[in-house]
């Protein structure tokens, strides 16, 4: 039997977080730092509040140039990708034949070529299926040379700009090309928190000079993937392999405001891509069961794959990601549950170690989304 551990691979940014003291984890195959001595509270917090410094080079950074790019991608796609204007992004879904969703990812027009980031477990997938499907014509690479930070906060803005000042003027998922402090930046006005912020690509070979440019503005903290998590969970935000993967339907998962008008069944060029058939049938007739936000009754933390049930204790749902929500206070979790439960206004608990915590849904954010449109 073989009991070696699997080698983990490295971030180029990995140096930096020892040096700066992280703990380190195993994530999607990379080491990566889950805190750092500040806490994971404490990064929580000061991201709210300040600005936090991550680092998301493990995901994967994918150009694909050529022709007819956007018309070719939007077969793939159930967002309008040939209506995307030239330093602009949007949120995008890869779907399978099922009406799965393969992964959620964020697409930018880069003016010669489009730039996709995707999830880090699914990124050789990803690339594979990429290349199988988009014609020859089309030049597709994962750029692994390449590094990306996520800088988030209400602070953000103030302290990137003091560097890079054109970017005060970058709205939310607007992007281009600056000099950040003499360091050449791909950067787009987007992040996971809830937060205003920007998201930097820059090449390997640069980012450990500029992650430190960064951490030693007063406004900037390291952060790691704990609080990570949280502020996401609080900004109401899907994580892939939890919330949403290949059996979830963007309908089921609430995402039906990431397919534009353009591309919605009786849209002008509605369908045409994997899983089309599915989603037109919920969109007209809806999912059995609904992704909704769960607020919580109590301190104690409502953790994934706890089942949610009537007071007769019947299955109703699960719950997909939980845990403390520093900046709402309490317990904030998100989960599945059945559609006709939901319409009914059915009272709903989690089972918690044989006890019956009462939940309420809600459609509203823990936190209010803060991100700049200018």
């Amino acid at each position: 039997m073989n009991t070696e551990t699997p080698t983990l691979l490295q971030t180029p940014l990995y140096n930096s977080h020892i040096a700066l003291g992280a703990k380190m984890v195993p994530f999607a195959g990379y080491a990566m730092p889950v805190q750092y001595p500040l806490g994971i509270l404490k990064e929580h917090q000061h991201t709210r509040a300040q600005a936090g410094l991550f680092d998301v080079s493990h995901m994967g950074q994918v150009r694909l140039s050529g022709e007819n790019v956007a018309a070719e991608l939007e077969k793939l796609l159930p967002q309008d990708i040939q209506g995307l204007a030239v330093n602009r992004q949007r949120y995008a879904l890869l779907m399978n034949d099922d009406g799965g969703i393969r992964d959620d990812l964020m697409v930018a027009n880069c003016g010669d070529h489009f730039l996709l980031v995707v999830n880090a477990a699914c990124k050789q997938a990803d690339v594979a299926y990429l290349r199988a499907s988009l014609p020859a014509s089309i030049e597709l690479e994962l750029m692994d040379d390449r590094a990306l930070l996520a800088l988030q906060g209400p602070a953000a803005r103030r302290a990137l700009a003091r560097l890079a000042p054109a970017v005060a003027q970058l709205t939310f998922m607007e992007t281009g090309e600056f000099s950040v402090g003499g360091i050449d930046c791909w950067i787009s006005c987007s992040g996971y928190t809830g937060e205003d912020g920007f998201e930097l690509s820059v090449a390997g070979s640069q980012a450990p000079a500029l992650f430190e440019l960064l951490v030693a503005q007063e406004e900037i903290e390291a952060v790691g993937l704990g609080a990570r998590d949280s502020l996401r969970l609080e900004a109401g935000l899907c994580l892939y392999g939890h919330d949403i993967d290949e059996t979830t339907s963007p309908v089921e998962a609430g995402l039906k405001w990431a397919i534009n008008p353009v591309r919605r069944p009786g849209g002008e060029r509605a369908g045409g891509h994997p899983g089309a058939d599915r989603l037109a049938r919920e969109w007209e007739e809806g999912a059995t069961r609904r992704r909704t936000l769960l607020q919580i009754d109590g301190r104690a933390p409502v953790r994934e794959g706890a089942n949610i049930v009537n007071e007769q204790g019947e299955a109703l749902g699960v719950v997909t990601s939980g845990g403390f929500g520093p900046t709402a206070g309490g317990p904030v979790a998100m989960g599945y549950v059945n559609a006709a439960a939901l319409d009914a206004g059915t009272p709903l608990f989690a089972e918690l170690r044989k006890k019956l915590i009462p939940l309420k849904p809600t459609a509203k954010p823990f936190v209010e989304q803060r991100y700049y449109r200018g």
